[in-house]
């Protein structure tokens, strides 16, 4: 892990920004779309190889990757290319999707041709759109603060959205992330806070006195199975991010009408959910699915499939950040915020002793919910799930708990071809 950070705090000193700005991007997770099919790839690498089909398609069992083995198969190059990584994507990468198939062949082909093996393996893999890197984005964070000297929780705020697949990365956007404290300049109005994930509590309710104190130091909520979400309201206008950084603001009209009447400077995070008229507990998360992956959404799926987003936290009220006031003075001003906007559905608190709790928790299949989340009276919103952001001050233990119900197991065996 040192090795990785130390490598991505060297690339980011030495690369020009414009480069910086891309690498930043796909490390992080950002993945540009598909730009030729990859059987289209495969065949044309065949073709360039000079190979039959039978041999390419051994080479291709042999090797397990589509990219790796093309980059095996085509002969040496011709040419060396002197183009930075922002070049790359932007002329050569990006352009491919508005040609033929024949522009394609012709474009992917010279492109090989300036490239070393690594470099065919890694340009293929971003015009079949299936890269994947061995770094989290925890790390890249971490890179980019050590390289600017900066806290790594100022670099995940200015990350937030980054990735989307929306967005175009450019020297102007690096310089963003990377920039003093001083010279900050005013964030997107639409981009959110970084989420906040809790941890996975294992143990029966018998010690959860000893492990967690008495219940009354707790907030417990229900655990929904839905899609993790934070609801922005700035400047008169709304945007929705799922906790994946994807923007999601046009498949949820239902919760953009709703947010609404919240004031500008208004930032919640809850849960998007299906959930039927007259209905006293969410639908099932494969009915929220069938929104998930439509694009038109016809009056018949809103009416089928209708959404609504449960509130259990107040990130930022009238423009100030709340998340480092401790998790009751949060949810007092949640609750007081839900009853001036009786449209706002907010997450129900419950109350009990542990094994009074654990009880209650039994029930949770029956009410569409996964189990309970915990969270300490006292606690800040943090930033990711590491230990020392969800700390309590001086305290190791995490602030936020999740405490499932245990999952369903059947006896198979699987079959596949």
């Amino acid at each position: 892990t040192g090795a990785k950070v130390e490598a991505l705090v060297r690339y980011f000193a030495e690369a020009p920004e414009a480069d910086a700005a891309w690498a930043a991007f796909f490390l992080a997770g950002g993945k540009p779309r598909q730009a030729v099919p990859p059987g289209v790839l495969g065949e044309l690498a065949r073709q360039r190889a000079g190979i039959a089909p039978w041999l390419f398609d051994e080479c291709y069992q042999a090797v397990g990757d589509l990219a790796e083995t093309i980059a095996h198969v085509l002969p040496p190059a011709t040419r060396v290319s002197d183009l930075g990584l922002a070049q790359w994507v932007e002329q050569r990468v990006l352009p491919l999707r508005t040609l033929s198939p024949e522009q394609q062949a012709e474009r992917v082909a010279t492109c090989w041709d300036e490239l070393d093996s690594t470099g065919r393996f890694l340009l293929t893999k971003l015009i079949g759109g299936g890269f994947r890197v061995g770094v989290s984005k925890l790390l890249v964070q971490r890179a980019l603060a050590a390289h600017a000297g900066l806290d790594a929780k100022v670099v995940a705020q200015r990350m937030m959205g980054y990735t989307d697949k929306t967005a175009r990365p450019d020297a102007r956007a690096f310089q963003a992330l990377v920039a003093p404290e001083t010279e900050l300049a005013p964030a997107d109005s639409g981009q959110p806070y970084p989420f906040f994930l809790a941890h996975a509590l294992d143990g029966v309710a018998g010690d959860l006195d000893a492990r967690l104190g008495p219940p009354a130091g707790w907030l417990v909520e229900w655990k929904y199975d839905g899609i993790r979400a934070q609801v922005v309201r700035r400047d008169g206008e709304v945007w929705i991010w799922s906790r994946g950084e994807e923007l999601v603001t046009d498949r949820f009209p239902e919760v953009v009408t709703a947010a609404q009447a919240c004031s500008d400077g208004t930032v919640i995070d809850g849960e998007i959910l299906a959930w039927l008229p007259d209905s006293d507990r969410p639908a099932p998360f494969n009915l929220l699915q069938q929104r998930i992956g439509r694009k038109n959404l016809t009056k018949k799926i809103l009416a089928s499939a209708p959404a609504t987003f449960m509130a259990y936290d107040l990130l930022e009220h009238a423009g100030v950040d709340l998340r480092e006031a401790p998790q009751h003075e949060r949810r007092a001003a949640l609750e007081a915020l839900g009853a001036a906007i009786p449209a706002l559905r907010l997450s129900p608190l419950l109350r009990g002793s542990w094994p009074e709790l654990a009880a209650l928790r039994e029930q949770s299949r029956a009410r569409g919910v996964e189990g309970f989340m915990l969270k300490h009276r006292d606690a800040r919103y943090g930033s990711g799930r590491r230990k020392q952001a969800a700390a309590l001050p001086g305290s190791p233990a995490p602030a936020w708990w999740k405490w499932k119900v245990d999952p369903l197991s059947v006896d198979a065996v699987l079959i596949y071809a």
